[in-house]
Formats: C-alpha cells, structure tokens, sequence
C-alpha cells in the first residue's frame, strides 16, 4: 500500500525581497533556518496533458527528504492527498492506475522538469513544535515536449504541518499580505511551468523568460492558460440542464475512481450512486437525449453499478444485524451467533475485492469512460432539447411522478406477503428515478423540483428500510438453516426474524399516511 500524506499549503509570488519577517505571526515563537535544499523533479503525463486537466500532478523527484515518486490529488482549494512511492525508473504500477480513468490507453511521458532551490524555515510554538514550514523556492522550468521552453520564477509556499490548524495558515497569509506579498495566481508549480512554457501562438515557439517580479526580458510576460476542460455555458435550453446533470455525474465517476482503488470509505457507494444517476437520466430524459444511442451505454452502468454493489447488500445486513444483535438482552442471545455472522459477513470481501479492482482495469471499464466522454461532448439531441426547461423537463418529471404514485398505491392494496415486498422495492426504485430526476430540474425548475426531489429522498428512505428488512430476514433463514445443521441452536435467529418482521410492518403501517403528505404538500406540482 502506497503511503498517503494530506498536504494543506498556500502559494505566493515573490520577488527579490525575499522572506518577510514572520516572528509576528500569532502562535510563533521562533523560526528556525533549515537550509536550502536543491530539488529535481520530472512531471509526467499524456501528450494531451489529461492529468494537468484533471489537476493530478504525477512527478519522479530527487533530492529533499521525501524523494520518490509523487501523486498529488486535489481534496479541496489548498488541500491534496499525496501518494508516495519509492524511487524508481519507470512510473509505479500503483500510481499508474490511481490514474487509470484519466489515461485511459495513452501512454504517460515526461512532461515538464522542475528545479528547485529551496529555502526552507520552520515556524515553531511556544513549546517546540513545528505549526508549518515555509520556503522560498527558486525555480526553474523546462517543458520537455518537442518545441517547449523555459521560465524561471520564485515563490513563497507554506505548508502546514501534519495535524495543524488551517486558521493558523491564516495568520500566516495576513503577516505576509501585510508585507506586500499576494497569493499565486497558479494553483501549482506544475500548472505555472505548463502556463509559461507553452508555444506562443503564432510564433512557432515557446515562452523562454524569467518571471517572478513580472518581467521577462524588459516586457512583462503575458502568461498561456494551461489546458483546462472547457467550462460549459450557462444552461438555457432543455437539452442544456440535462446534459449540465449528466456531465457532473460522469465527472463523479472519474473522481471517485482513485478513492475506490484505495478502499477510501463509502468511495464505492457514492461511484455506484453517480452510475445510477446517469443512468436514470438517460431513461428519464428520453424525449430529450435519443434512447437509440442512450440505452446500450445504460446498460454497461448497470453492468458497473452491479459490479460495484456486489458487497454491497453484505455490508447493509452485516450493519443492521449487528446492530440489533448488540441490543438483545443476553438471556435472548444462543449459540455461536456472533462468530457465524462474521464468518458470513467477512467471506467473500477479498475477492469480491480483487475482482472490483479487475473490473476498473477492464478494457470494457475504459471503453465505457470513453463513450460517455463522447456522448457528453456530442450528446444525441432531440428535437425537445432546444425546448423550454420547464416544459420539457416537467413533463418528464411528473411522467416519473406518476409511476411512482402507481406503484405506492399498488403496494398499499396489495395482500401482505411477497407480492407487496415486491410491489414497495419497484416503488423504491421508481422513487430514486424520480428522486435524480428532479435533482436535474432543479436549476431550471427552482423550489417545485427541489421539494420533489426532498420528497422522494424521504420515499426512498422509508421504502429503503422495507427492503433492508427483507434481505436480512432471506439472510437470517440461511444462517439459521446452516446452524441448524451444525446442531447449534436457532433461537435467537428466530427472534430477529420477528423483529424484522415488525420493522416491515410498521413501515407498511406508515406509507399510506406518509404518502398522502408528500401528495398534500403539492412538491409534485413540477
């Protein structure tokens, strides 16, 4: 497992004056020289810089104390996860498919080489210890692409230490503003070197030059933006609001792809809800995206949705079971229970495991990313994607409504048994439709869309309970079966089974009231 550092750090631009006095900053009580440090490193990517699009920085770096290879994934403006691997002369395999998604079959070059003298100074306490360290780097870049250039720069960059308080960054940024010193206006060294490198256009050659007090030879360099995905127009049309839906939910399955890698907590969860999401756009959507093309992409992420919930209901069952196991009184709790819920909960997550991770190196994996990068940047419009949103998208909206409405009172007069817990899960399923539906039309629709989709949040919810009752009752007669054959006692197995069968009739008890005050409320009136 490659080691993981979360890094919270602010960049200035400096010029020749160099450090400010920071002994003034609240907290601090002395600053401590380390040295300068010299500092190579080369950044990699795509041809078509995919990773500096995404703003993941991949890099090889010698000298300092964490020499080795480094993938920075941004958490928020001024954080990233770092993720670290011992040197070595080709990228690690590890970090190579933290970046998968966004590389796709491309193959990762050297990019651009950064170095960097750095000096350093540590900010200590009171007692001794360090709040953030803080260094004034020379750099100097090189694009090694065919035609690429050089620029130099310096900058100020402060990062807090491991545990520390982001307030204590502020403190720092208001001794240093107070000084003269601004913010970078480069979210990185990467993304400054890839602005000041790149061929000028016109020109046939790229930017060489110095910057840092804002010269380049005796005329100010004019900067290139770094390639960035394009940001869309403000949604107008029909078309325009879906298709903003669609694109944030494609971006959330790129995102969270790294995190899944990594097992990152509820990571799986929230990829298989954005594969939904889509998916469920896609079906609702029809009258404006044109199924023919839509349908065939639904279904492989229904296959990626199925791929990553394989764990899934375990991990519900497993929750719930053990939750209710903890509040039986002991005189109610019989036999080897609790190992044999372990023994089930814990049998199939390492493959299950493996075999997710073989599923995101899959060609079929890629090729699924690959379509619906094309479908939202060509997406196959209809003729009422160029309709009003709130004609379009509420017909669409209320035609979801209404096979919800359809199944809840079928559920409602439907004989207790199987054919009502299957009549409330196609109601459930229907309900979260309608619930991303409405999430859609919510910029376009306002309050309306916003209360339905509220509503349905709350359907699902109540429904969901049902149905996690039902699977934990299939799951309590297996494990009482088995127990029963290895001689053990089934009591308590029987007793949570009464117990779940209460928590399904008082959800079915609850509906019909609960229902009629989503419909009271008027929030289908979309």
């Amino acid at each position: 497992m490659a080691d993981t550092k979360r890094e919270i750090e602010r960049k200035y631009e400096s010029d020749e004056s160099g450090l400010p006095d920071l002994t003034g900053v609240a907290g601090v009580k002395a600053v401590i020289d380390k040295g300068v440090v010299s500092l190579d490193a080369v950044y990699y990517d795509t041809a078509d810089e995919r990773l500096a699009a995404a703003a993941l920085t991949l890099r090889r770096r010698t000298g300092g104390s964490d020499a080795g290879w480094h993938l920075k994934v941004p958490v928020a403006p001024g954080v990233r996860d770092e993720i670290r691997e011992p040197l070595s002369d080709t990228v690690p395999d590890t970090l190579a498919a933290l970046v998968r998604s966004r590389v796709r079959e491309a193959e990762l070059l050297p990019a651009v080489r950064l170095r960097s003298d750095r000096d350093v100074r540590h900010l200590m306490d009171a007692q001794g210890k360090l709040l953030a360290e803080v260094s004034v780097d020379a750099v100097h870049a090189e694009r090694l692409t065919e035609g690429g250039g050089t620029a130099q720069w310096t900058e100020i960059e402060v990062e807090l230490a491991d545990d520390g308080d982001p307030v204590f960054l502020d403190q720092v940024e208001k001794r240093l503003r107070k000084a003269g010193v601004r913010p970078s206006s480069s979210a990185s060294k990467l993304a400054r070197a890839l602005e000041e490198t790149a061929r000028t256009p016109g020109s046939g050659k790229s930017g060489s030059g110095k910057s840092g007090s804002g010269k380049s030879g005796s005329k100010k360099k004019k900067r290139k933006a770094a390639p960035v995905p394009a940001e869309p127009a403000e949604p107008v049309s029909a078309g325009d609001h879906v298709l903003a839906y669609a694109r944030a939910q494609r971006d959330a399955i790129l995102e969270l792809d790294p995190a899944v890698r990594q097992d990152a907590y509820d990571s799986v969860h929230r990829m298989r809800v954005a594969t939904r999401r889509l998916r469920s756009t896609f079906r609702s959507y029809g009258k404006v995206l044109d199924r023919t093309v839509t349908d065939p992409i639904g279904e492989e992420l229904r296959w990626l949705a199925g791929e990553l919930g394989v764990d899934r209901d375990r991990e519900v069952v497993t929750e719930r079971l053990t939750t209710v196991l903890g509040e039986l009184p002991t005189t109610l709790v019989s036999g080897p229970i609790r190992t044999r819920l372990d023994t089930w909960a814990n049998a199939r997550h390492g493959g299950s495991r493996g075999r997710l991770i073989g599923v995101l190196d899959s060609r079929r994996y890629l090729t699924l990313l690959d379509t619906l990068d094309a479908v939202i940047a060509g997406p196959p419009l209809l003729e009422a994607a160029a309709g009003d949103p709130s004609k379009v998208i509420g017909k669409a909206v209320r035609k979801d409504f209404g096979k919800v409405s359809a199944l809840v009172e079928e559920a409602v007069e439907a004989p207790p048994g199987a054919d009502r817990d299957l009549a409330l899960h196609e109601a459930r399923k229907k309900a979260k439709r309608t619930r991303y539906a409405a999430e859609a039309a919510t910029p376009a629709l306002g309050t309306s869309a916003r209360a339905l989709a509220k509503s349905m949040k709350a359907l699902t919810s109540l429904l969901g309970e049902h149905q996690d009752s039902v699977m934990v009752r299939v799951t309590l007669r297996e494990l009482s079966a088995v127990a029963h054959a290895a001689g053990e006692s089934s009591f308590t197995y029987g007793v949570l089974y009464g117990r779940e069968e209460q928590r399904a009739a008082g959800v079915e008890a609850a509906l019909p009231e609960a229902w009629e005050g989503i419909v009271a409320e008027g929030s289908v009136q979309v």
